[in-house]
């Protein structure tokens, strides 16, 4: 099946690509595989702020996440301009803004991975981290990286 089919299915529309807020682009490839920047959280066009252990959920923080994969995913496509030549999501790395107390940040990042594993299964099953931060620019509660295999 089309990737672009069960974005279909999942009712995903790609954005476009973010204009980068400092010194960096949004992706750089290099032979097959695609690193893309960090993308931070967004709500309404806007910074999805909060601090983890302080006052925001690890269920609002999973959605969270889950839009930053949407995010990613409209940049993934920006950059090799068909996400079906994705032969698969290598790694995945997730900073959640947390208190030192919080220690859910594995699942917050669930709903990344989640969310990459539906649109590309098997494909989208990858390595990844998720690290506990003092704070994130913007006061964004997630910030997501990635790397994708090219065929």
């Amino acid at each position: 099946m089309s990737i672009y089919k069960r974005l279909e299915e999942l009712q995903i529309t790609l954005p476009p690509v973010a204009t980068p807020a400092a010194a960096y682009v949004p992706f750089a490839q290099t032979g097959n595989l695609v690193f893309l920047s960090g993308h931070i959280s967004k709500k309404n066009g806007q910074a999805w702020t909060g601090q983890f252990g302080k006052n925001i959920q690890t269920e609002e923080g999973k959605a969270a996440a889950r839009a930053v994969a949407i995010d990613l995913l409209g940049t993934l496509h920006a950059a090799v301009g068909d996400l079906n030549k994705v032969k698969r999501i290598v790694k995945v790395m997730s900073l959640v803004n947390s208190t030192s107390e919080f220690t859910e940040q594995h699942l917050v990042t669930n709903g990344c991975s989640e969310l990459l594993g539906q649109v590309f299964g098997d494909a989208g099953a990858h390595a990844r981290s998720a690290f506990g931060v003092a704070q994130l620019p913007m006061g964004a509660c997630v910030e997501i990286e990635l790397i994708a295999e090219l065929i």
